[in-house]
């Protein structure tokens, strides 16, 4: 069958040759199917979509009100949430797949696919689009025998309502996105089979596009998921109520993907050429790291305990772990590198750095109280004021460290002028709650857990820097790599799985601090609320507030949590691990 060829000369090139051929067939095979395919979408896929539409309203006989999920929460309860979650995770799987194989396809090939990305998300973008005007469109046809109620029910009656429902003022924006993006990708998808002629380009942009399907789905389920959940706990603080076990499985759950991306995130920055892909690894790493703690370990209890005090303490303890565990792990690495040469005196070091680790706890918080008293003689103050600045109350400031420089700075009204008129309340609070940073206080606090903690790793990095066999590093010296050469792609990936091991154990370790906090808190009097990690808030739960069985409830879990934790970790990387 020949198909007349466009005037243009570049439109005339993508009908040419074999690929033009291929193009040909593929336009006559969809032509010669599209009566079948439009039956089976009216009389198949149609019904089955209209009744999911009607599934998400309040409806009698006639359409109501919009209800969401509330329906199928009605029906099968919590198990909602599983079902909605289970589809998102599988969906951003999909997406990965997806993903994965057009990238493997491109390697064998050796092709760079990558802009084909654009028009394959145009392509996407309409599929949502077209969605989004059928769902917009189908009330305004339902709502035809609302209005002819009482009148006399003529064909041209009929055809007049019709068309006043096609140009509602609620559908023409809809109708008008949709053609825009699918002009769009006509236009994109032309434009990239004439610049970028290849036989497997359709094979890309669909690959591609589902990638971009599945990846907005799982997406858009997820928050979804995600802020249903969060009505629910916020319920859950007010009346004190437990919401039940599935929400917080899906937070438990999503506690462990997040565990299982950082350790595959972590792994991946070995094979990074560049230093910034190398850091940003890394530093992602720790964040979700933090993350799936959260979300395993103390999300679940506090939603539990409807107690708006836990709150506090899990952002407390949010501050003190990312302000404690990324410095701690830089500073050991570096110091073992350094004191693993053979320098002169390098022993008599690595018995002062591990001196913190084996100093009562007690004591070190005791020192530290009087470093950073709020004296004007007192050595932090006296530090301070040398350089110019003004003398600190250190362990009784309870203002965040980011508002005390903003306000030095001139910026009287952050973070207040910062947040969107158009937020709520609620939300307005929160984030200025975090936005203002950790107190001075708390700062004081991750000061004593660097010095105190990181002798410890610094012993446990100079273990696995002895594992390292000599004959690769001198072999990569002899190739001319310099010191960070052989540091980036030798040393820090052989001691990679140590790092990660260390950074788990620190991340646990900061939501059961307590002894030296304990302490300093003593002397915090107003900054006392801003340093209640969750460890304390526990401890009061148990001494002050005398709930003795809730306390006990808590510990163990979190108890049976880390444990748990611990087991997971030494299975996946157990092996990789060695401390000489």
């Amino acid at each position: 069958m020949e198909i007349p060829l466009p005037g243009s000369n570049k439109l005339r090139q993508v009908f040419s040759g074999r690929q033009g051929r291929d193009l040909r067939e593929y336009i006559t095979a969809y032509l010669m199917i599209s009566p079948a395919m439009i039956l089976i979408f009216i009389f198949g896929l149609f019904p089955v979509g209209f009744a999911l539409y009607v599934s998400v309203y309040k409806w009698l006989i006639i359409q109501g009100d919009f209800r969401g999920i509330t329906n199928y929460f009605k029906a099968i309860d919590n198990l909602t949430f599983i079902i909605m979650f289970a589809i998102a995770i599988g969906s951003l799987m999909l997406a990965h797949r997806k993903f994965q194989q057009n990238a493997k396809q491109a390697l064998d090939h050796a092709e760079r696919p990558w802009l084909l990305l654009l028009p394959a998300a145009l392509h996407a973008a309409t599929i949502y689009a077209f969605l989004r005007w059928v769902y917009l469109q189908l009330p305004e046809f339902l709502d035809i025998a609302r209005k002819m109620r009482g009148l006399e029910r003529t064909r041209e009656l009929f055809v007049r309502l019709l068309s006043e429902a096609f140009f509602a003022e609620s559908v023409i924006p809809a109708w008008q996105l949709f053609t825009s993006f699918l002009l769009a990708a006509i236009i994109s998808a032309l434009l990239a089979g004439v610049f970028w002629r290849n036989s497997r380009n359709a094979n890309y942009q669909w690959g591609f596009t589902i990638f971009w399907l599945a990846a907005a789905l799982g997406v858009s389920l997820l928050s979804i998921t995600y802020l249903e959940i969060q009505k629910m706990y916020a319920d859950a603080v007010v009346t004190g109520e437990d919401p039940g076990i599935w929400p917080q499985l899906i937070m438990v759950s999503s506690g462990v993907i997040l565990l299982i991306l950082a350790w595959k995130l972590w792994k991946s920055s070995e094979n990074q050429d560049s230093t910034r892909g190398f850091i940003f690894r890394i530093l992602a790493s720790t964040a979700l790291m933090v993350g799936a703690v959260l979300m395993i370990i103390e999300i679940p209890i506090i939603v539990a305990s409807g107690d708006p005090d836990l709150w506090q303490g899990l952002r407390v303890t949010i501050f003190f772990s990312l302000g404690t565990v990324p410095i701690q792990l830089t500073l050991a690495i570096f110091l073992s590198v350094l004191l693993f040469q053979k320098l002169k005196g390098s022993e008599l070091f690595r018995i002062i750095f591990f001196l913190p680790y084996i100093t009562p706890g007690v004591a070190s918080a005791a020192l530290f109280r009087q470093i950073f008293s709020d004296r004007q003689t007192s050595p932090a103050n006296k530090l301070v004021t040398s350089v110019g600045i003004e003398p600190q109350k250190w362990t009784r400031e309870p203002d965040g460290i980011i508002s005390m420089v903003t306000e030095a700075i001139g910026i009287s009204d952050f973070p207040e002028a910062w947040i969107p008129a158009w937020f709520s309340e609620n939300l307005s609070t929160l984030l200025s709650d975090w936005l203002t940073g950790p107190s001075l206080a708390l700062l004081v606090i991750i000061f004593l857990s660097i010095w105190t903690f990181i002798g410890y790793n610094v012993v446990i990095y100079l273990a696995g820097l002895g594992n390292i066999p000599k004959e690769l590093t001198e072999a990569a010296e002899i190739d001319g790599a310099n010191k960070w050469d052989v540091f980036r792609h030798i040393t820090f990936p052989l001691l990679s799985p140590t790092t990660y091991f260390l950074s788990l154990i620190a991340v646990i370790g900061t939501f059961k601090a307590f002894n030296t906090i304990w302490v300093m808190r003593q002397v915090s009097g107003a900054a006392a609320g801003s340093i209640m990690t969750f460890s304390v808030v526990i401890f009061e739960e148990f001494f002050v507030k005398t709930r003795y069985g809730y306390a006990a409830a808590l510990a163990f879990v979190l108890f049976a949590v880390i444990l748990s934790l611990t087991f997971i970790n030494n299975k996946i990387q157990g092996a990789r691990v060695f401390y000489g």
